[in-house]
């Protein structure tokens, strides 16, 4: 079935020792830790890879994050995959289900998830797709 699940979120991020210390490395590795609310009560734990440049606004990252909880009564755990990058201030982000990754009543979960900042408050918009419940 097709869905959307939407809510907000707290997450923290904690810098991790780098791998590349080569002077005047951007490089950086963060360790994720999220609440998410809403139509999607769950818990986050993952791993943030990123890399600065020298021009303002621009970067780019890359993230997995374990999801674990219940989206609209059905429990399990899925595998979010991130990819985003910023030229001059421009974001440009793509947050997906890894194929296959879903357990428990979620096996079988497709989708993308949006993620909004305002404020400094996060929100989420997911839309997804379930194969009916047996």
């Amino acid at each position: 079935m097709a869905a959307r699940a939407s809510g907000t979120f707290e997450v923290k991020l904690v810098p991790q020792p780098p791998e590349d210390k080569a002077e005047g490395s951007t490089m950086a590795r963060m360790s994720i830790d999220k609440q998410i609310h809403g139509d999607l009560e769950a818990t986050s734990k993952g791993q943030m890879l990123t890399a600065g440049t020298p021009v303002k606004g621009s970067a780019g990252y890359v993230a997995i994050e374990r999801i674990s909880g219940t989206l609209h009564g059905r429990t399990g755990t899925f595998i979010l995959q991130h990819t985003g990058t910023m030229n001059r201030g421009a974001l440009q982000l793509s947050i997906t289900v890894v194929p296959a990754s879903g357990t428990g009543q979620l096996t079988g979960l497709t989708g993308k998830m949006d993620i909004q900042i305002a404020g400094g408050k996060h929100s989420y918009d997911f839309a997804y797709t379930l194969p009916d419940s047996h």
